[in-house]
């Protein structure tokens, strides 16, 4: 039966609920789940630091992911698409990507901050590179995937390369494109909050909020902060694999 998944998450809270009020698990180094749940409630009525709330950290956040996945989807797609057909492009372009893709997006922290200051524009500049290369990568991967075949056919109909692009390569490459675009996510949410721990010039953000509450020894918040991300990144990728479910029924 579909609860019994539950099972397994509810029986682990329960042990670390009943190790924790043994004094077994100290909770100055992980609170109990009761702890956790007081910390969202503080987070939501009084905020961290106080009168700067939950929704609000939230918001924030979301905006700064919205704003970098989207400069990495348009990017990323159209160059992954041109790089999947042109053997030549490709070339030329793939030397550049295999440079720049194993430096983590952390590592470019103090150039970000240098080029757009402590703000929105380097947070959204952190997530695009988080995101861009797992898109791109998976965008060329769909298309080069693609049976020739399909290819084929489509010329002897006197189709030319547009239409081959919109009618084939994308429609047939989309599923692979959409599982970069989870993992791009994935990968740039947990950039974001980590880029928000350097400062963020309006004080909110989920990363800031877990700093601040570091700064004053609040761990129950630091960790309801986590699980807060958890589920919102669960949410976002469940949003992804529905509208990924949507596009490819109607493409």
């Amino acid at each position: 039966m579909k609860w019994t998944r539950f099972l397994p998450p509810l029986v682990s809270i329960g042990v670390w609920q009943g190790l924790s009020s043994l004094g077994i698990i100290p909770a100055y180094k992980l609170p109990s789940p009761v702890e956790i749940a007081q910390g969202v409630r503080d987070l939501i009525v009084v905020g961290m630091p106080p009168g700067r709330f939950l929704y609000e950290h939230i918001i924030y956040s979301l905006y700064r992911v919205f704003l970098g996945f989207s400069a990495a989807a348009l990017i990323a797609i159209p160059l992954g698409v041109f790089m999947g057909i042109s053997k030549r492009f490709r070339g030329i372009v793939d030397p550049l990507v295999e440079i720049i893709r194993p430096i983590p997006p952390l590592a470019w922290i103090p150039i970000a901050i240098l080029w757009f200051g402590i703000g929105n524009g380097s947070a959204g500049f952190i997530i695009f590179l988080g995101a861009f290369f797992p898109i791109l990568l998976s965008t060329v991967s769909g298309v080069m995937s693609v049976d020739k075949l399909l290819v084929d056919v489509a010329y002897t109909l006197n189709a030319d390369q547009t239409q081959i692009c919109i009618k084939v390569l994308i429609p047939a490459a989309l599923p692979t494109i959409f599982t970069g675009m989870r993992i791009g996510m994935g990968v740039g949410w947990m950039s974001l909050v980590a880029a928000e721990f350097t400062g963020v010039k309006d004080g909110l953000g989920l990363g800031y909020m877990i700093m601040t509450a570091r700064d004053i020894q609040r761990p129950d918040e630091i960790v309801a902060g986590m699980l807060v991300i958890g589920l919102i990144g669960m949410c976002i990728d469940f949003g992804l694999r529905c509208i990924r479910t949507m596009v490819i029924h109607n493409y």
